[in-house]
């Protein structure tokens, strides 16, 4: 797809890593729409990944900011409007992680000082980002501000471990924080529940490769890619979705609304 419906458009994409990752597909995508934007992650991230790539492609800078520190939020806000010229019209919050699900704790075992590293860097930094944004004014009347989420927020999936309450905890932001940006800014503030997606932070956890199988028979759709999600982020910061905001948006190709389907029953009968 190639729509120039974000022409003139400034904004800010967190976390993108490689070229496994939401945040890098949704930076070419927003490029291509004709988006400009700061590309961010944390500082240790950009020694792991290849963002700098990405920044020569899409003609964005590269600031570091650790999103789970006040004072490294501000800079990068400041920054980027210095350097985009104005205010800010688009933000993605894509930052996910969990020392356990890394270090193989169980969720009934859980190490609570890494849980709280975890709820600190993929939930409370989405409220420490617009606390800045908002109390700075960086944000132009009808922005749009997203976060990526997933259905385990809703549901019990085991092997999701801690990052299911944070992401519980990451939406009731978007809800809670979203209405003041919009009844006091006009800028709307959703999450995207994205389908199981092949990422490099998603590959830590345990048998994901069985549920993006499972998933794939399950939505009448199949699985959204990452490359969809970036389509559907093009969309929601455009100025066709002005009056969509509090959201958890599920992007998963119809799963989140299916029992069981054909084919799963199938697979069961077969088993037998």
């Amino acid at each position: 797809m190639n729509h120039s419906i974000l022409n003139g458009k400034r904004g800010i994409i967190f976390g993108a890593l490689d070229q496994e990752s939401i945040a890098w597909k949704t930076a070419e995508a927003v490029y291509a729409a004709g988006g400009k934007f700061v590309l961010t992650n944390a500082p240790v991230a950009l020694r792991m990944g290849t963002i700098n790539d990405l920044g020569e492609k899409t003609q964005a800078p590269v600031i570091p900011a650790d999103a789970t520190k006040m004072e490294d939020l501000e800079r990068l806000v400041d920054q980027a409007q210095d350097h985009l010229g104005g205010k800010l019209d688009f933000v993605l919050h894509s930052i996910g992680m969990s020392v356990n699900v890394r270090k193989g704790k169980h969720y009934t075992d859980l190490n609570h000082d890494w849980m709280a590293k975890g709820w600190d860097v993929s939930a409370v930094s989405f409220h420490k980002l617009m606390q800045v944004l908002y109390q700075k004014d960086a944000m132009n009347v009808w922005g749009s501000i997203l976060a990526l989420s997933y259905i385990a927020a809703q549901r019990t999936f085991p092997n999701y471990n801690d990052m299911a309450d944070n992401k519980a905890y990451l939406e009731s932001i978007a809800r809670s924080f979203g209405y003041f940006f919009g009844k006091h800014k006009k800028v709307r503030v959703n999450t995207i529940s994205q389908s199981p997606t092949l990422t490099t932070a998603g590959k830590g956890v345990e048998g994901l490769d069985g549920f993006l199988n499972y998933a794939e028979k399950t939505a009448p759709l199949g699985n959204a890619s990452a490359e969809d999600c970036a389509n559907y982020s093009v969309m929601m910061f455009s100025d066709y979705t002005r009056k969509v905001t509090l959201q958890n948006l599920f992007h998963d190709g119809g799963f989140s609304n299916v029992g069981v389907s054909e084919e799963i029953i199938e697979a069961l009968e077969d088993s037998k």
